[in-house]
């Protein structure tokens, strides 16, 4: 299938032949689901920590003896229950939330997730381009927003995900200043990042289908 490849000033610059494989795949809800669910469990940060009734201090002594008083028995005084007591069922920070998600899947999602977002034209594949300033960035950005179904892109509340397949740190700054742009390296990129970003936009798109051969293989 081919693909418009535009310019920095916003027009058709030539065309990009993208594979079936990678881009073609049906929507697969369960798979694209149990992967970003799992993603997201491993990247979580088990640092709420509550104590429960063994931990918390005092209760040592029973509240009052076992019968004879008309009032409901009880064993400590830090029972959850209590005020003051421990917590029952509260956040611990030697839960391990880290879910086994197989390569394979993780490619598949993300293909899965790139196919889906071609087909709703959320996709640009933009030429590669020199941006050292922060100004030069937005100039571009303006002119990819006039094209059809991405006048939004240079908008305040837009959330794009800009891509480099190339390392490139002068690029990588002057994107990421601007307010209504992510950016990261193909490399690192995952389902997660393209779900949580209305448009994504693709810089040096060659390089990028180069990389993504080596996720196939």
């Amino acid at each position: 299938m081919k693909h418009i490849v535009y310019g920095t000033n916003g027009k058709e610059k030539g065309n990009i032949e993208l594979p079936e494989s990678m881009f073609g795949l049906k929507w697969n809800n369960e798979l694209v689901h149990q992967v970003a669910v799992g993603m997201m469990a491993n990247a979580r940060a088990a640092t709420a920590h509550t104590k429960d009734r063994g931990e918390v201090s005092g209760g040592g002594k029973k509240p009052w003896k076992q019968k004879g008083t008309g009032r409901a028995r009880h064993g400590s005084s830090r029972s959850p229950i209590w005020v003051g007591g421990g917590i029952a069922h509260g956040p611990r920070n030697d839960k391990d939330y880290t879910q086994k998600i197989n390569k394979k899947m993780k490619v598949k999602a993300l293909f899965t997730v790139l196919s889906q977002k071609l087909r709703d034209g959320q996709i640009l594949f933009v030429e590669n381009f020199e941006a050292g300033k922060t100004k030069d960035a937005d100039t571009v950005f303006k002119n990819l927003s006039k094209i059809t179904g991405f006048s939004y892109l240079s908008g305040k509340r837009a959330r794009a995900l800009c891509t480099l397949a190339v390392k490139n740190d002068g690029l990588f700054k002057s994107l990421k200043n601007l307010p209504q742009i992510s950016v990261e390296n193909f490399k690192d990129i995952n389902p997660v990042d393209i779900l949580n970003h209305k448009y994504l936009v693709i810089i040096s798109p060659e390089e990028t289908l180069t990389l993504l051969e080596k996720k196939l293989a």
